[in-house]
C-alpha cells in the first residue's frame, strides 16, 4: 500500500475525528500495523469498516466517518467511469448530462430544455460539502438505490447532481427570467436535507423512463369490463413503481345474481385473487412485486366471507391473497353497534351486511343524473345522519336479503388478522367525507371518497371509470370509448422536521416544496389517462414531514405528555398555514386548480370548519377567496423509511425502532443509533415502539390531523400479549378522536411489514 494514501487516509481520519470529537488513536495504529506487515491493502476502506464496526450509543458518530470514506470511494468509482481526474469530487456536470443522455439514460428533455452555459451555471452552484451531512446508512441506500447507474450498474451520479437534476427537470417549465432561482430554492432545500422528494421522483426525476407520482387509487365498476379494466390499469401503473389502493365495495357479492339468474356471482375474493397474481407478475422490472392494497365496506355481504382472511394463515388457500394488503371503510354506526352492552357488560349491537348490488335493485335510490346509488354513496354529516338513514332503510326493507352478525363478532375477526398480518387498515369513511374540501354538491350526505391507498395517507374525490361503447371505424380500428372516473394520484415530497423546524426554515422551505409538488403534476406522464386527467382536475399534492421523534428528542419533549400533543397541534397549524399560503401564492401566479370553484375553499367553509379564526387566518381566507388556489388537496403524512434515512431523521410519524439496532447490508452488518444522541437527547429516546402508551401517540395523531386536509400513515405498535379489549379500545379511541385513517397494527409477534416504498418520501 502507497505510503502517501495511507498518509492521506489518516490526515482524513483526523480532520474528521476532531470535528465530531472521537479519539481515533487505536485505528491510526491497526493501519500502520497492517500497513507493514503487509496486510492492508485498501486503508480508506480499512478506515470505513472500522467506524462502522465502532458506532454504538457511546460514540454514535462513527458513522459520519464511515460516510466520509464511503464518499470518497463514490467520488473515485464516478470519477473512473465519467474518465476524470481521480481525486476531483464533482466533475463536469454538463458532460455528465451529455453522457448520460447519449446512453438514453437520462431524459433528452434536459438538453433540449436548458443551453449548455445555463448548465455550466448550474453545476458552479452544486456544493460538495453537504454530502457531509449524510450518515453512512442515509448515504449507502441513497447510493444503492437512487443515484444513476449507467446499464452495467457503473455509477455515474454523486448525490448532489442527482438533486440538482431533480431541482432542473421539476422547473424546467418554469418561465426563463425565474427559473435558476427555483433551481437553486429546490436544490438548496434538497441537498440541506430539509425536505426529500417521494421514491418515484428520487429515483426517476431527470431520467428517461418512470414517472414522478407516488400512487393511486382506482375504484372498481360492478361489471366484468370494469374489473377487467382496472387490472389492466393497475398492471400499467404497477409496472413503473405505483404503490395502489383499490376499493371493490360496488362488486357484487357471492350468491349474488348476474343478469337475473340467481346466486351466480362468485363474490369479490377471486377478482381479488387475480390482482394479487397480478401484482406479483407485474414487479417493477424484477426490482420488487407490486403493491396493492384492496378496501371493503363493513357493510358488505363478503366481509365475513372470505375478505378478512386473504392474509391469513387458516382456511382454504384457494381463497387467500397473501400478497396484497387489505383495509375496511368503515362507518361511526359500526363504532357506536360495537358500543352497545346489555346489563352484563355483553355486547349486544348487530350488524347487517348487504350485496351492493342488490341493495340497488331493492332500494332504488337515484341521485340526478338517474344513476342508482348503494349505501357506500352515502355517509353521515355531524347533524345530517344520512348513512344511518339509508342503512335502517335498507335493514327495514322485507325482501332485501343481508347477513347479520354481531359487531363484535366482526371487529374481533378484524382485530385477530391485524394480529397475525397487521391489516386490515381502517378507513373512517365518515369523518374523511366530512373533512373533505371538495365534496359533492349536487345531493346532501353524499358520498365522494370511499377508501385511501396503499399506506393510508391520501383521501381524495373517487369514483369508477366506466365504458360506454365499442364500434369499428372506417378503417377497421376498434375504438373503445371509456367515461373516466376519478383516479387519484398522489404527489408526495416531506419536511425534515428536526432540521428545517430547528433552522427556522418552514416559510422558506414550504413555498418552494408546494412549486415543486405542484410541477410534478405537469410533467407527470401516467400511462393510465383517468389517472392524468384526475390529476390537472385536482392538482392535488401530499406535502407530509417526517423526523417526528427525532424532533421531540431534540426539543426536549417526553413522547407521552400533553406538552407533545400541544406541540403537533402548533407545529401542524404552522405548516398547514405556510402550505395554504403557498398554493394561494400559486394559484395568483398561475390559476386556481378547475374545480375550485366547487370546492369549501371558494367560500371560505374549510376555514371556519377548522376553525381557524385568528386574524393571520381570516387574512389568509379573504386572499384564497380573492386569489383562489392552485392544489385541491395539499397535506398528507407518508410514512417515510428509506428517504428518513437518507434524510438522517426517525422514520415519519413514528416512535424509534429502538436507540441502538444492527442493520444488514450486502455482506455485512453494522450498528445504527438514533440521530442526534446525546446525554441530553437519550432520555426522549428511552422509550421505543412497542414501550410507549399508544393512547398518547393517539392523541398527538388526533392534533395533527385536525390540521392535515388529506390523511396520516399512522401505525399502532403492539405486544404480541395484547388483550382483545385492549385494542378494542386503541381502536375506538382512534375513531372517537377523529382519525380518519389508522395503518399497520405492528405487533412485536410480527415479521417485519415490508412497506410500499413508492409512498416514502
Amino acid at each position: 500500500m502507497d505510503t502517501v494514501v495511507v498518509d492521506d487516509v489518516i490526515v482524513e481520519l483526523e480532520r474528521r475525528s476532531k470535528e465530531l470529537n472521537l479519539d481515533i488513536t487505536s485505528v491510526k495504529e491497526k493501519i500502520k500495523q497492517a500497513q507493514a506487515d503487509g496486510s492492508l491493502t485498501d486503508a480508506s476502506e480499512y478506515a470505513m469498516f472500522y467506524a462502522l464496526n465502532h458506532i454504538d450509543m457511546g460514540e454514535p458518530e462513527w458513522t459520519f466517518v464511515a460516510a466520509h470514506f464511503y464518499l470518497q470511494s463514490l467520488y473515485e468509482e464516478a470519477a473512473r467511469n465519467r474518465q476524470e481526474s481521480v481525486g476531483v469530487k464533482y466533475g463536469d456536470f454538463y458532460s455528465l448530462i451529455e453522457e448520460m443522455t447519449s446512453k438514453g439514460i437520462y431524459s433528452s428533455q434536459l438538453l433540449e430544455s436548458y443551453s449548455k452555459e445555463e448548465m455550466e451555471r448550474l453545476g458552479t452552484l452544486i456544493k460538495p460539502d453537504r454530502d457531509q451531512y449524510f450518515n453512512y446508512i442515509g448515504l449507502f441506500l441513497l447510493a444503492d438505490r437512487y443515484l444513476t447507474k449507467d446499464h452495467d450498474g457503473h455509477l455515474y451520479e454523486l448525490p448532489q447532481e442527482r438533486f440538482m437534476i431533480i431541482a432542473m427537470m421539476l422547473m424546467k417549465e418554469e418561465p426563463k427570467e425565474n427559473r435558476i432561482a427555483y433551481i437553486e430554492e429546490a436544490y438548496w432545500a434538497m441537498s440541506n436535507l430539509y425536505m426529500t422528494v417521494a421514491t418515484p421522483t428520487l429515483s426517476n426525476a431527470g431520467k428517461s423512463h418512470g414517472q414522478l407520482s407516488s400512487c393511486f387509487i382506482d375504484t372498481v365498476d360492478d361489471s366484468l369490463d370494469g374489473i377487467y379494466q382496472n387490472n389492466w390499469d393497475i398492471a400499467r401503473l404497477s409496472k413503473d413503481g405505483g404503490g395502489i389502493g383499490i376499493y371493490y365495495g360496488k362488486v357484487r357479492a357471492l350468491g349474488s345474481d348476474i343478469k337475473k339468474f340467481k346466486g351466480n356471482s362468485s363474490g369479490v375474493v377471486p377478482w381479488i385473487r387475480l390482482i394479487n397474481d397480478t401484482a406479483v407478475s407485474v414487479d417493477q422490472l424484477g426490482q420488487r412485486q407490486g403493491a396493492v392494497a384492496i378496501y371493503l365496506d363493513v357493510f358488505h355481504k363478503d366481509i365475513m366471507n372470505g375478505f378478512l382472511d386473504l392474509k391469513t394463515n387458516n382456511g382454504d388457500e384457494r381463497r387467500k391473497a397473501h400478497d396484497i394488503f387489505t383495509g375496511v371503510s368503515i362507518p361511526d354506526l359500526f363504532m357506536e353497534q360495537l358500543e352497545k352492552v346489555d346489563e352484563n357488560g355483553r355486547s349486544v349491537g348487530d350488524w347487517h351486511t348487504f350485496c351492493p348490488h342488490q341493495v340497488k335493485q331493492f332500494m332504488g335510490w337515484k341521485d340526478r343524473d338517474g344513476q342508482l346509488l348503494g349505501l357506500e354513496d352515502f355517509y353521515d354529516e355531524e347533524d345530517n345522519r344520512v348513512f344511518t338513514e339509508r342503512y335502517y332503510e335498507a335493514v327495514n326493507h322485507p325482501l332485501l336479503p343481508r347477513k347479520t352478525y354481531r359487531a363484535m363478532d366482526i371487529m374481533a375477526r378484524i382485530m385477530v388478522a391485524q394480529l397475525e398480518t397487521g391489516t386490515p387498515y381502517m378507513f373512517y369513511r365518515d369523518e374523511v367525507n366530512r373533512q373533505n374540501a371538495n365534496k359533492r354538491t349536487d345531493e346532501i350526505g353524499r358520498a365522494s371518497i370511499y377508501c385511501s391507498n396503499l399506506c393510508t395517507e391520501i383521501t381524495q374525490n373517487m369514483s369508477p371509470t366506466t365504458i360506454q361503447n365499442e364500434y369499428i371505424d372506417d378503417d377497421n380500428n376498434i375504438i373503445m370509448v371509456r367515461k373516466p372516473g376519478d383516479f387519484v394520484v398522489c404527489n408526495l415530497s416531506s419536511i425534515n422536521l428536526a432540521r428545517a423546524v430547528k433552522a427556522d426554515v418552514l416559510d422558506r422551505l414550504i413555498s418552494i416544496q408546494v412549486r415543486m409538488l405542484d410541477n410534478v403534476i405537469d410533467l407527470n406522464t401516467i400511462p393510465v389517462r383517468q389517472a392524468q386527467i384526475t390529476n390537472q382536475k385536482y392538482r392535488a399534492i401530499g406535502l407530509g414531514t417526517f423526523g417526528w421523534h427525532h424532533l421531540l428528542a431534540l426539543e426536549g419533549i417526553e413522547w407521552e405528555s400533553h406538552e407533545a400533543v400541544d406541540y403537533a397541534d402548533k407545529l401542524y397549524e404552522t405548516i398547514a398555514y405556510h402550505t395554504i399560503q403557498s398554493s394561494m401564492e400559486l394559484a395568483k401566479e398561475k390559476e386556481s386548480y378547475p374545480m375550485f370553484d366547487q370546492s369549501e375553499w371558494v367560500d371560505g367553509t374549510y376555514f371556519d370548519r377548522k376553525g381557524y379564526d385568528s386574524d393571520v387566518w381570516q387574512e389568509l381566507n379573504q386572499n384564497v377567496q380573492t386569489h383562489g388556489m392552485r392544489n385541491g388537496y395539499l397535506m398528507a403524512v407518508a410514512p417515510n423509511s428509506s428517504t428518513a434515512k437518507i434524510g438522517g431523521s426517525t422514520d415519519g410519524i413514528d416512535p424509534i425502532y429502538a436507540v441502538e439496532y444492527a442493520e444488514e447490508k450486502k455482506n455485512f452488518k453494522f450498528k445504527v443509533t438514533v440521530p442526534d444522541l446525546t446525554h441530553e437527547t437519550y432520555p426522549y429516546y428511552r422509550k421505543a415502539r412497542h414501550e410507549l402508551d399508544q393512547h398518547w401517540s393517539i392523541r398527538q395523531n388526533a392534533a395533527r390531523q385536525r390540521h392535515v386536509d388529506q390523511g396520516v400513515s399512522f401505525n399502532l405498535y403492539v405486544r404480541h400479549d395484547i388483550k382483545a379489549r385492549q385494542l378494542l379500545e386503541l381502536h375506538q379511541e382512534a375513531w372517537r378522536n377523529r382519525l380518519k385513517t389508522t395503518y399497520y397494527i405492528r405487533s412485536t409477534s410480527q415479521f417485519e411489514i415490508e412497506e410500499c416504498e413508492a409512498c416514502h418520501s
